[in-house]
């Protein structure tokens, strides 16, 4: 099994394979027990931000890891996958600027992937 942050690079490099925009990491470690990383990309549609959805889950599955559990899937504009060790949330454009988690959580250190 790989370790979390291989596990972080393989769902930012299948968000980036699908045109995700945008993606960053947040180690939150710091800040709250929930989890330990936040990866957080923009689509600029709902097939789109679907698509991305989709091939994280694909490529984390070949790696032998399920997710926890999915919110938002069926709306597309914030898809939430919670795999435990790292939360993914994919926005569109409107719902990123709207929510602007970075900002909520500004005492996070950013990690480069």
């Amino acid at each position: 099994m790989k370790t979390t942050e291989e596990l972080l690079k393989v769902a930012v490099d299948a968000l980036e394979d699908k045109k995700g925009e945008d993606v960053s990491v947040l180690d939150i470690r710091k800040v709250t027990v929930i989890s330990d990383y936040f990866i957080i990309a923009t689509g600029n549609n709902p097939s789109q931000v679907q698509a991305m959805a989709d091939n994280v889950e694909e490529a984390l599955g070949r790696e032998g890891l399920e997710k926890k559990s999915t919110e938002g899937y069926e709306a597309a504009n914030w898809i939430l996958l919670d795999y435990g060790d790292f939360i993914i949330h994919i926005f569109d454009r409107d719902n990123r600027s709207f929510y602007d988690i970075e900002r909520i959580w500004k005492d996070a250190d950013k990690v480069e992937i």
